[in-house]
């Protein structure tokens, strides 16, 4: 069929991947930094970074493009298309008292998840917006059209045509568009920022936003959570979870699932289905914390970890160190529950860090099992995930098969594939329902086997103990 790319334009970086149409086969990869940036950001920087990525005749031969970029960034356009202030991105914590402001102005959470499958956090579009107009009103007034990053790069792409677009992935992260009901909320872009604002066409999965003058075709794009999920292949019963700093968990849904608590993000896929999301604030910063702590690194911890047993001779660490969104304790501190002086010693503290962690990530997994999501597979992403002690902890406290991918640009990928996608439907080899199949990423795969019985009771004196040092954290417990 062909030779496609996938660029991803990520907080960092910009990574292109070269792709056999047919097969996902990677034929060339190219790399960029982006200048530092803090809460702010130029586009223009981006557009630099993927021309340094796309030297060299990267890009030769190549028939489609797809475009994945971070998300949560906003740019607001004047009626001429010009940006009128430096992009809002997805870590300014800035618009935290707009969000609480917002939710407050439609009638609370319930209303929030009822609208649009998401209650407002800072991060998000609209709570950007409420920020805006608070903040800099004269900007807010000069806003008349509202994009995100990976439609702004596909707007250039394209020669900045009147017609601007995004995908239903994208558009979900906002803030103002209703994954429940595939539409845009204008009256919430104007509850946010005091008038309406133009926003994207959102297209259907396999369909392209354009052509550039050269017949270049240019896919719909999405942003990086979805094209990672595309990227990796996964689909109905799997669940990804991500291992940074700090976690989310996300899986694949056939439906929308609206949470008036708001620790459910009810996020679109780059397929038509759904990524329902649930974040927690506390991840790898536990383990590289106690590794510190214990005077190692998180090689060291894992090796000793793996030298104590399960249930770390009855200690229990409560993750919590900043806080912790789900469940919700923002204010809270984390605990080490079930000293004895059997138990004080280094592996048992190595161990309950990564027993806690984990069962917290599964506390979070849990939270999408309770809404009727169904887990089979979980995909664990990051360094960490390589850790032996990760791999062998996971599967019997996830209660489900762990799989490792190993490291590769899954974003680029997706967006690759979301290419090939576009590019089959219009040379009539493939269907708009049916995406090119891909191999599988190369992976590990651990299965709970015979350790699910004590993962089970370690995941049982864990509930024990949070419940006990707070009680309804995850309302009957």
């Amino acid at each position: 069929m062909g030779i496609v790319a996938g660029l991803d334009s990520s907080t960092e970086s910009t990574r292109i991947v070269v792709c056999d149409a047919d097969t996902g086969a990677v034929l060339r990869q190219g790399y960029a930094p982006h200048p530092p940036s803090a809460a702010e950001g130029d586009p223009q920087a981006w557009l630099i970074s993927l021309g340094e990525a796309a030297a060299g005749g990267l890009l030769e031969g190549v028939q489609a493009i797809g475009v994945s970029a971070q998300q949560h960034g906003l740019l607001a356009l004047d009626a001429g298309g010009v940006l009128v202030r430096p992009a809002l991105l997805g870590n300014d914590k800035r618009a935290q008292p707009a969000a609480a402001d917002l939710t407050d102005a439609l009638g609370g959470r319930t209303a929030w998840a009822e609208a649009v499958g998401t209650v407002p956090q800072a991060a998000m579009s609209v709570a950007k917006l409420r920020w805006l107009a608070r903040n800099e009103p004269e900007s807010a007034t000069r806003t008349a059209a509202l994009m995100q990053p990976h439609e702004w790069l596909v707007w250039q792409l394209l020669g900045r045509p009147v017609r601007r677009t995004t995908d239903r992935g994208a558009a979900s992260s906002t803030g103002y568009w209703s994954a429940a009901t595939g539409a845009w909320r204008p009256d919430l872009v104007e509850l946010a920022l005091g008038h309406g604002a133009v926003l994207p066409d959102v297209l259907a999965p396999a369909e392209p936003a354009g052509h550039t003058p050269e017949g270049l075709l240019i896919s719909a794009g999405t942003g990086e959570t979805m094209a990672a999920a595309f990227g990796l292949g996964v689909g109905p019963g799997d669940a990804v979870i991500s291992l940074g700093a700090s976690g989310s968990v996300f899986a694949v849904h056939h439906q929308a699932l609206a949470d008036p608590s708001g620790t459910i993000t009810s996020f679109a896929d780059a397929t038509g289905m759904h990524l329902p999301v649930v974040h927690t604030l506390n991840a790898v910063r536990v383990l590289r914390g106690t590794a510190e702590l214990l005077g190692t690194d998180l090689k060291g911890l894992s090796e000793l970890a793996l030298r104590s047993s399960w249930g770390s001779y009855g200690l229990v660490l409560l993750p919590y160190l900043e806080g912790e969104r789900t469940p919700h304790l923002p204010h809270t501190a984390g605990t080490l529950a079930g000293l004895r002086r059997e138990s004080m010693k280094p592996e048992h503290l190595a161990r309950a860090a990564f027993e806690g962690m984990l069962c917290g990530l599964a506390d979070a997994l849990d939270v999408l099992r309770g809404r009727g999501v169904v887990v089979r597979r979980v995909f664990l992403l990051g360094a960490a995930a390589e850790l032996p002690a990760v791999q062998a902890l996971a599967p019997a406290l996830f209660g489900a098969q762990v799989v490792v991918p190993q490291p590769a640009d899954y974003a680029a990928l997706g967006a690759a594939r979301q290419a090939a996608w576009a590019l089959g439907v219009q040379h009539g080899v493939l269907s708009p329902q049916e995406p090119p199949r891909w191999p599988h990423a190369a992976s590990q795969v651990f299965e709970p086997g015979e350790e699910l019985p004590s993962g089970q009771a370690v995941r049982q004196q864990y509930g024990t103990v949070r419940e006990q040092t707070h009680p309804g954290a995850f309302g009957q417990g």
